[in-house]
């Protein structure tokens, strides 16, 4: 399965457009370590809590991308792009959206 942020892929003709595709995960953070992590934000330096847990999201959600992909019997998805959100004023959780357009290629 290839997962690109492109519309086209250079020597693969897309063939046939099969439709949206779109996938989710979200990750909580531990409370002391995100207590921390607030901390390190605060005087600057990198938070490696959200990173991991912002690495983490992205690759669930990028698994469950091409796993909806591959239900509709696709080669590929293009244009994919990558939301991040932390819906918490608190923090404590972070969520990503993958989402892109699945299709065959000739």
């Amino acid at each position: 399965m290839i997962i690109s942020t492109t519309s086209q892929l250079d020597g693969r003709p897309i063939g046939e457009y099969l439709g949206l595709v779109s996938a989710e995960s979200v990750q909580g953070i531990n409370f002391v370590r995100d207590f921390f992590a607030r901390f390190r934000d605060f005087f600057g330096g990198r938070s490696q809590t959200l990173e991991s847990a912002l690495k983490q999201a992205r690759e669930q959600a990028t698994a469950e991308l091409i796993a909806r992909a591959r239900q509709m019997n696709a080669d590929a998805v293009v244009g994919v792009d990558f939301e991040i959100s932390m819906p918490s004023v608190q923090g404590g959780m972070v969520v990503v959206f993958a989402t892109g357009t699945a299709v065959r290629l000739r």
